[in-house]
């Protein structure tokens, strides 16, 4: 079974998207903030990771840098979550390694298109 690492400081977040991606057919394993998850990383390998921006203890992008600089080419797909609309934030994300971003808040349909898009679950078939 794939597994999602959600990391978010709010765990009503991470439950949301937790039931989400357990829709999908993953696992899912979660971390309040970048920190934790960088440990999580360097313990076990995930197949994805949602990934917030604003954190306290180690922000998201502070994450993407930290792992980038570890696991390299083989660090996982990020999907970076977050409420900023300035493209800077989205094209800082992006630069850093996040394979793509989602804004909060976003339903169910949003997040499947971007597993599909990323390759990591097949695309639904077209109910005629």
């Amino acid at each position: 079974m794939k597994k999602c690492l959600i990391v978010d400081d709010s765990s009503t977040i991470r439950r949301i998207v937790r039931g989400m991606v357990e829709g999908f057919g993953f696992s899912c394993d979660e971390a309040e903030n970048g920190a934790l998850a960088l440990e999580y990383c360097r313990r076990q390998d995930a197949d994805v990771i949602m990934l917030d921006w604003n954190m306290p203890v180690m922000t998201g992008i502070e994450f993407i840098t930290a792992l980038a600089a570890e696991k390299g080419a083989s660090m996982p797909p990020i999907i970076f979550c977050t409420t900023e609309t300035d493209m800077s934030f989205i094209q800082r994300a992006l630069g850093a390694g996040a394979a793509d971003y989602i804004m909060k808040p976003f339903e169910k349909s949003m997040l499947r298109g971007k597993f599909e898009g990323l390759g990591l679950v097949m695309p639904e078939e077209v109910m005629l």
